[in-house]
C-alpha cells in the first residue's frame, strides 16, 4: 500500500516515514516544529503522571497486495507477484497513552463525519480524564460541517492538538502503521475478507501479542 501524506487530504500513513520526514524537513517551519516538540513533551509528561490521556490519531490505508519494496530473484529471471486488485481498507486509528489502541475499519473513503464519530468513541472510552488528540491537518480533521460536534466534544474534555504542517514524525502512530504493514502483516496476497481479518487480529491483540512503545525511545 502506498503512503500518501498530504497536508490537505486524509493521510494514508505508515509507508515511507523516513522519506516523508526528509522531504517535510525542507518545507516546514522549523521554529514551529521545535515548539510543537516541546509542547508534546509536556503533554507526554502529564500523561505519564496520569493527569490526562494522550492519543495519536491518523488514518491508514491497507490493500490486498502486500507492500513490497525489494525482493531477491535469480539473475535473468523476472520477479512475479500475484496481484489481487480490490478496494482499500481504510483504518481510523488512535494510539493511547494508556497502552491501548482504538480503531475503526472502513471499506470506503474516510470522510469528516466518520472522523468526528471516531472522536466520539474516544471520548466515551476515556472518561474521567481530559484527552488530547494529536493529529495532522488533513481536511477531514478541520471540516466546517463537524465543527459544532467537535466543540461539543471539547466541553466533555476532548481537545485537538494540530501538528504544524510537514511534521509527520511528530505523530507517533505513523511509526505504528509502518510496523503493522511491514512487520506484523505477513507478506502474502490477500482477499478482502482475509485482509480485514488480519488487520483486526493485530488491533485486537495490540499491547499483548503486538507491542509498540507509545513514547519515543
Amino acid at each position: 500500500c502506498a503512503s500518501e501524506h498530504d497536508q490537505g487530504d486524509a493521510a494514508q500513513g505508515g509507508d515511507g516515514v523516513q522519506e516523508d520526514a526528509a522531504l517535510a524537513e525542507k518545507k516546514r517551519d522549523e521554529v514551529r516544529f521545535r515548539q510543537a516538540q516541546r509542547e508534546i513533551e509536556v503533554l507526554e509528561e502529564q500523561a505519564k503522571a496520569g493527569d490526562r490521556v494522550l492519543a495519536y490519531v491518523d488514518e491508514a490505508g491497507f490493500e490486498c497486495i502486500h507492500p513490497n519494496r525489494s525482493a531477491w530473484t535469480d539473475r535473468g529471471q523476472v520477479h512475479e507477484v500475484e496481484a489481487t486488485r480490490g478496494k482499500r481498507l481504510n483504518v481510523l486509528g488512535a494510539m493511547l497513552s494508556t497502552g491501548e489502541m482504538v480503531a475503526a475499519k472502513l471499506w470506503e473513503t474516510t470522510k469528516a463525519q466518520a472522523f468526528v464519530g471516531f472522536l466520539g468513541l474516544l471520548a466515551e472510552k476515556v472518561q474521567g480524564k481530559p484527552i488530547t488528540v494529536i493529529l495532522d491537518n488533513a481536511s477531514i480533521h478541520k471540516a466546517k460541517e463537524i465543527k459544532p460536534l467537535v466543540e461539543l466534544l471539547e466541553t466533555k474534555g476532548l481537545k485537538l492538538y494540530f501538528l504544524p504542517a510537514y511534521s509527520p514524525e511528530l505523530n507517533r502512530i505513523e511509526r505504528l502503521w509502518h510496523k503493522m504493514k511491514h512487520t506484523w502483516l505477513t507478506p502474502k496476497c490477500r482477499d478482502k475478507q482475509t485482509l480485514e481479518a488480519d488487520v483486526e487480529e493485530i488491533v485486537d491483540n495490540y499491547g499483548s501479542k503486538y507491542q509498540f512503545s507509545f513514547y519515543a525511545e
